[in-house]
């Protein structure tokens, strides 16, 4: 009958044990993800920005090259970011 009394105790040390290596393993695989996706360059999910701002910058260059007048630039670019 003494037998049962320290694996009572030790039982509940060692769920707490065990939950805490459960909550461990869960942040270790969300920091593995978070350091992969930034490796990988993944963290920027907008492409319509990156596409939204590349034509701005190519109608600002038409512009200054002189192939559009004021009105056309700010009619286009007034399409583009609307």
């Amino acid at each position: 009958m003494m037998w049962g009394w320290p694996m009572m105790g030790f039982g509940g040390i060692g769920m707490i044990f065990g939950f805490i290596f459960f909550i461990a393993i869960i942040i270790g695989v969300v920091l593995l993800i978070v350091w992969l996706v930034r490796r990988t360059g993944l963290t920027d999910f907008s492409i319509s920005d990156k596409q939204g701002s590349r034509s701005l910058d190519i109608l600002k260059e038409r512009y200054a090259r002189g192939e559009l007048t004021k009105e056309q630039y700010e009619n286009i670019k007034k399409e583009l970011i609307s």
